[in-house]
């Protein structure tokens, strides 16, 4: 298969393993920890995992709008990185400063999405044009539906139940990565889309 610059999405909620895993990921790429450099929105989250290698790190804080996102991603390029971690892409959607920040100080109305979406979408073009690889880290939440059922008095109720996890980015992010590894508790991953088909049949990894 032709030689591309891959574009892997890391989900998982918190503790599940997503910034370590991700490290490993990236010198299984690489093999060079100086060629590896993550952009770190967690408080230096990455700092933790430092007796791995020497992996290079670029602090990101508040505000996260997507045009500093960019300009990290353009300064790790310049510098020659090979493999770059976004720890974690969540912020530049619900972050402070994030999109979501960015419409309701606009007025929150539909019609400022027509203002946004565009700087949303010069994040993911810099992440997809890059001429590196690329893991993109994002934080999960319960998920909840809306189901029908009785209470014990055996009246029709409607309640909220849990019907798994929801990444915390804008819907349909997950079509522009190669690969999306998704972590439980136990610190696994399963491939959710492999465009590869690197991991067909392959349940845990």
């Amino acid at each position: 298969k032709k030689l591309v610059k891959l574009k892997i999405g890391m989900s998982g909620a918190s503790g599940f393993g997503k910034t370590y895993s991700a490290l490993l990921l990236a010198f299984g790429i690489t093999g060079d920890w100086s060629k590896i450099a993550v952009i770190d929105t967690e408080n230096d989250s990455a700092s933790l995992y430092s007796d791995l290698g020497e992996y290079n790190s670029l602090a990101l804080s508040a505000p996260f709008s997507p045009e500093r996102y960019c300009e990290a991603i353009d300064t790790c390029v310049t510098a020659g990185i090979e493999c770059i971690i976004i720890d974690s892409i969540s912020h530049e959607w619900e972050g402070k400063g994030g999109c979501l920040e960015i419409l309701e100080a606009l007025g929150g109305q539909f019609r400022d999405w027509a203002k946004v979406t565009p700087r949303h979408k010069k994040f993911i073009d810099a992440i997809l044009q890059a001429k590196l690889h690329i893991v993109g880290c994002a934080r999960t939440k319960s998920d909840y539906a809306m189901e029908e059922g009785t209470n014990k008095f055996g009246k029709s109720v409607t309640k909220p139940v849990k019907v798994g996890f929801k990444t915390e980015q804008r819907e349909g992010l997950e079509f522009e990565f190669t690969t999306i590894f998704r972590l439980n508790h136990r610190h696994m991953a399963s491939a959710s889309k492999d465009r590869a088909s690197i991991f067909d049949g392959i349940d845990e990894i």
